[in-house]
């Protein structure tokens, strides 16, 4: 290496250095903030080449403390004679990675269905579904740290709990927590598709694991918001799990007293939202739940207690989803502005992408 190559080199590092520190001493001052919620996409050579960074140069056009994916780079199967990767090829992941390092900000991912649970579809390639999760962790997770053009630290959950493509026991790097100026977040890797107990190869094993293993990491991480007096809490998983009768086109109808699924499915979600509700029960302040999945951006309240009454610090958020049918028809991202310090913390902004508007062409 050349002199000048290595005061380059020194500078780059010196330079990722300060933005490291200055990021920390951000994350831990006061003030309101906003982040960028988005998921389900591309589903498409359209959305992959032009929804999806035109989505990417809004995100950037702001000032975001982070973004967070909530899973599924890919559509369900694989799209015949596409030009980008729609099969759970190396070449999915690489384009992922590439999308959230073109993000100024801090850029976290939770899994999706489509990136592993179904990649054992034949359309999909007939790949080992543990084995593109193993993959997937070593692309996006082998560092405590986020992706993004500046990187904030998070604690990793690296208890060997869940399982790998071999069935040895191995550590679920890919869940996440971290605290921005008294307000933590976490990630979950919950799936869609039943949670990987129905489709093409369930694996109940696999499930049980895992399973048990979001339970305890959503269990520690309320205490640790205790602790330390934290605001609010924001969870973000990948699935819709249902929450009561109300939803039959878009997720699994369950009881919304037992939390029991009632339409005959296998049910890989009850014991984990039962665990959950205890938690939001006991936490009083305001928890936020991230999902994509279904495809329809929303902000509701389904979640009720055991007496059938709804849990007023509870809010479901749903970010925007595909709809190939209509290309960047629904290629957009939430805003979420985070004022800690008043009562209800959280409020939501959709964010219609202007170059991706097809119904009604942007003025």
């Amino acid at each position: 290496m050349t002199r000048t190559s290595s005061l380059r080199a020194a500078r780059t590092l010196v330079a990722a250095s300060l933005s490291s520190i200055a990021l920390a001493a951000s994350a831990t001052g006061l003030g309101d903030y906003e982040i960028g919620l988005w998921g389900d996409l591309p589903y498409s050579d359209l959305q992959a080449q032009v929804g999806v960074p035109n989505l990417i140069a809004d995100m950037n056009a702001h000032a975001l403390a982070f973004t967070v994916h909530d899973g599924d780079l890919k559509a369900g199967n694989s799209t015949a004679g596409s030009v980008t990767p729609t099969t759970c090829s190396d070449a999915l992941y690489t384009q992922g990675l590439g999308y959230f390092n073109a993000l100024r900000a801090p850029a976290m991912l939770t899994p999706g269905d489509n990136d592993w649970t179904d990649c054992d579809r034949p359309s999909n390639g007939g790949y080992n579904s543990l084995e593109r999760l193993d993959h997937e962790r070593q692309v996006f997770f082998s560092t405590p740290y986020s992706m993004g053009q500046r990187r904030l630290r998070q604690e990793v959950q690296t208890d060997k709990l869940c399982l790998d493509h071999n069935g040895a026991a191995t550590a679920c790097v890919e869940n996440r927590r971290w605290t921005y100026r008294n307000v933590t977040y976490v990630t979950l890797n919950v799936q869609g598709s039943c949670n990987n107990l129905c489709d093409t190869a369930p694996d109940a094993a696999e499930w049980t694991a895992r399973n048990n293993a979001n339970i305890v990491w959503l269990q520690q991480s309320f205490a640790q918001a205790k602790a330390r007096g934290a605001a609010a809490i924001m969870l973000i998983s990948q699935a819709n799990p249902g929450w009561d009768q109300a939803d039959p086109t878009r997720a699994p109808l369950r009881d919304p007293k037992t939390l029991a699924e009632t339409d005959g499915q296998p049910d890989g979600f009850q014991a984990y939202l039962l665990a959950l509700r205890d938690l939001v029960i006991d936490f009083q302040k305001p928890v936020a739940y991230v999902h994509g999945d279904s495809h329809y951006q929303r902000v509701d309240k389904p979640f009720l207690d055991a007496q059938g009454r709804r849990l007023e610090n509870f809010t479901r958020v749903e970010t925007f989803g595909d709809n190939a049918g209509n290309g960047t028809n629904d290629v957009h991202w939430l805003r979420v502005q985070v004022r800690p310090e008043t009562r209800e913390v959280f409020s939501y902004q959709p964010m219609i992408v202007p170059a991706n508007r097809v119904a009604v062409p942007a003025p």
